[in-house]
């Protein structure tokens, strides 16, 4: 294995020096930012007049670096939605070029903001990848008007929901858990308020939000199907600045500032819902004392050091609480983040990151003769070394090392002083995760652009713990190892290759391809069909194994009418090993043996995604088409014959659009339709010493019924003052406009009439619901 990993290394390196610049050479960088704020602009392009083929976008951080032969040069530098700069410079030795970029007044009437190139889409090396708006995230409609990232994110192309109202969602033939979600570099283990009705994320605290499908860079790892990388603002340092809302479910605040203008700001965001403030009003004194709401919190800090150094202090905290008088449940996350950019040198950039997570919930009885509290947890703690080489024009290396150390707490129960509740704990254990990663953005010529990369993953199950060892049958236990802690119990590891290639047919078309491996060694445990609070999270060990995914991807996209429209057609392919499911009958709530619930198989998922978008003029939004297949084959269930998971939908589409009617009225409308999912169903029955059983048909043998749903919005935005500095702004939205009752789930009873004959319910979550919010920012 170390031999093939410094053979692979050597490779990638001399692709990268190759062919090496002869003549003198020098290095213009810098940071590209908003002038008005002062935050960073991600992506901003930065040209050369004189040399047509040549330029950079900045990085996740605003940077860019470009290395050219000593002479005199224009650097434009541009960014749609703001004004272009022409810089005229004379390079004779390497020197640093910051730019403020000004927002173009012309474009704001227009609609046309946005965060990436006009002709991104065929010139970026980036497939499967789609970078969403917060601004347009913000006009969409919303249930109960709130703002909700992750739904916006279901409204993309190879995107499932998990269900009606839900915020889980499955990529390409993935499971939920298979989706690593990152909020300023930390994993968000459990992204869901209110039993996933929202999503922890409060769009007016966030500047960026990424989905990769495919083609994930080797600097990420760790789950099989997708990234959804979501980055927090920054804060404007010029000046301060409030903003909220007050809407039907929940209010929110953020305030942002400069500490030290043009060199320090922060940014503090919260919110919170208050149903639980209605209850006390009521006159029934069993609803008196229930309670039902969340909050959350975000913070963040910016200092920049001098001119090589910034530093980055951020942190999240959620929770929900929910209960009567007598039972009581509460989870939330937490995460912090501290981020150190360091320039080595005018074409070195690093950063380091120290990061902390942590998942856990908890729920107890407070009855006396049935009191106890039961609460889990898992909790990372990280640390990251990231680098950047802007080589030469052609080459862009990035490299660097992770470790995380795992800490799970599955489940610990402590019954009260007279309960008659039993104690019981769990087997708790670590594990320690790293790897190790380089890869090459190499432009080989005008055309065509390769990147190609290795990441070497490593992950370690540790004690202390206990490890049962089962008869033939694996049923039974007839032994048991102990190991004491940080002992390894088992390790595993593997390479993970990927590689993407981009070649531009002309002006306005190209074709993308992609391969990756990816390894998973952590599993949610999970019968549900979206992201519970109370879903198990457990690591790779004795008996479970890591899960293997290979992608392959190919498509063609195309720009129209002056970059106006951007399309894209994308297949792929997905083969995936070790994929786990459960047993019929399973018992996976407090099991301390559930290694013996789970079946192991693998999985196989396919399809072609379709996607045209409109980014300029009043009419703005997108319409997608997926058709996919998605097939598991798990020797113990259906006879070892493939099956459709729950979240297989053949066919799913989405039509968004937002429409500026006059400057002070947006208008709103998404419209989504899907295959309905795949449910096992009773066929039958049989009675046994009088009593009546199912019979049920094979795994997922069923469909729910086809899903669809219009959701409309309109706001009025107060039109702007030159005297004052107060804007605001009313939203309202329906969802569920024309009231379909999709089905949530399925369930079956005896007929009233005749007891006989079993009937079939259908069970749906929501009708039509409107909702009204008011904005305001000064």
């Amino acid at each position: 294995m170390k031999k093939i990993l410094l053979i692979s290394l050597g490779l990638l390196l001399c692709l990268a020096v190759w062919p090496a610049q002869a003549q003198e050479t020098v290095t213009v960088s810098g940071y590209v930012k908003d002038r008005a704020t002062g935050e960073t602009l991600i992506g901003a392009s930065v040209s050369v007049k004189e040399l047509p083929q040549t330029g950079v976008g900045t990085n996740g951080y605003g940077f860019y670096s470009l290395t050219l032969p000593a002479g005199k040069y224009t650097l434009i530098y541009t960014y749609l939605g703001y004004m272009a700069q022409t810089t005229e410079l004379e390079l004779h030795d390497s020197r640093r070029e910051d730019v403020a970029l000004t927002t173009n007044p012309t474009v704001l009437k227009e609609v046309e903001i946005t965060t990436r190139k006009a002709d991104n889409n065929v010139r970026s090396m980036e497939m499967s990848t789609l970078k969403m708006q917060v601004s347009d995230i913000k006009n969409m409609p919303a249930l109960l008007g709130e703002v909700d990232i992750v739904k916006a994110v279901q409204l993309l192309p190879g995107v499932q929901t998990a269900g009606e109202g839900t915020s889980g969602f499955y990529v390409r033939g993935g499971g939920a858990d298979q989706n690593l979600i990152l909020l300023d570099e930390a994993p968000v283990y459990n992204a869901s308020h209110l039993m996933g009705f929202f999503s922890v994320f409060n769009a007016d605290a966030i500047k960026d939000v990424q989905l990769y499908k495919g083609g994930i860079p080797a600097q990420h790892g760790g789950r099989l199907s997708s990234l959804l990388d979501i980055r927090m603002k920054e804060g404007n340092n010029q000046k301060m600045e409030v903003s909220g809302g007050i809407g039907t479910i929940s209010s929110r605040l953020t305030v942002e500032a400069p500490l030290v203008k043009d060199k320090s700001s922060f940014v503090l965001s919260g919110r919170r819902t208050y149903a639980d403030m209605f209850f006390g009003l009521s006159g029934d004194e069993n609803i008196k004392g229930n309670d039902l709401y969340f909050y959350d919190l975000n913070a963040k800090v910016n200092y920049t050091l001098n001119d090589k150094d910034r530093l980055f202090v951020s942190g999240y905290f959620g929770r929900d609480v929910a209960g009567t008088k007598d039972f009581q449940m509460n989870w939330g996350n937490a995460t912090a983040t501290v981020r150190w950019n360091h320039l080595y040198s005018d074409r070195l950039f690093s950063n380091t990151t120290f990061i902390f997570s942590d998942f856990d919930y908890a729920l107890g009885s407070k009855a006396e003769e049935s009191a106890f509290t039961w609460k889990s947890h898992i909790k990372d703690y990280s640390i990251k070394n990231d680098y950047t080489f802007f080589l030469n024009p052609n080459n862009q290396l990035r490299f660097g090392v992770h470790l995380t150390f795992h800490n799970f707490m599955p489940a610990e129960v402590k019954p009260g002083e007279n309960s008659f509740v039993s104690a019981m704990k769990l087997n708790a254990t670590s594990a320690l995760e790293g790897a190790v990663y380089l890869s090459n953005e190499h432009r080989l010529s005008d055309r065509l652009t390769v990147d190609y990369g290795l990441r070497l993953s490593s992950f370690t199950n540790m004690g202390p713990g206990s490890v049962y060892l089962y008869d033939e049958a694996f049923e039974m236990p007839v032994d048991t190892v102990t190991y004491d802690r940080f002992e390894k119990i088992k390790h595993y590891g593997g390479l993970e290759p990927r590689i993407a290639a981009k070649y531009e047919l002309n002006e306005v078309s190209s074709v993308k391809a992609s391969y990756n491996r990816t390894l998973q060694y952590l599993h949610q445990v999970s019968n549900s069909t979206s992201s519970l609070p109370f879903d198990v999270w457990i690591p790779s060990g004795t008996y479970v194994k890591p899960q293997v995914a290979d992608q392959v991807a190919a498509g063609y996209f195309r720009n129209f009418a002056d970059n106006m429209f951007e399309g894209s057609v994308e297949v792929y392919y997905k083969w995936m090993d070790n994929q786990i499911d459960y047993k019929d009958y399973a018992e996976i709530l407090l099991n301390e043996r559930l290694e013996t619930e789970l079946l192991r198989g693998t999985g196989e998922a396919y399809g072609a995604e379709f996607y045209l978008r409109k980014q300029k003029g009043q009419l703005t939004g997108w319409v997608s088409y997926t058709l996919s297949k998605t097939a598991r084959t798990v020797p113990g269930i259906n006879d070892g014959k493939p099956y459709a998971p729950r979240y297989d939908r053949r066919h799913s589409g989405n039509l968004v659009l937002a429409y500026q009617f006059t400057p002070s009225i947006n208008l709103g409308a998404n419209w989504t339709y899907s295959t309905g999912g795949a449910v096992t169903m009773p066929v039958g029955r049989y009675e046994y010493n009088g009593r009546t059983y199912p019979v049920y048909s094979e795994r997922n043998g069923y469909r729910l019924p086809d899903y669809h749903r219009l959701d409309l919005s309109a706001t009025y935005e107060k039109p702007e003052n030159e005297f004052k500095k107060y804007h605001s702004s009313w939203t309202l939205s329906v969802y569920n406009a024309y009231a379909r009752k999709n089905a949530f789930s399925i369930n079956f009873r005896e007929n009233e009439d005749d007891r006989s004959k079993t009937e079939a319910v259908k069970i749906y979550l929501f009708g039509l619901v409107p909702s009204l919010t008011y904005n305001f920012n000064f």
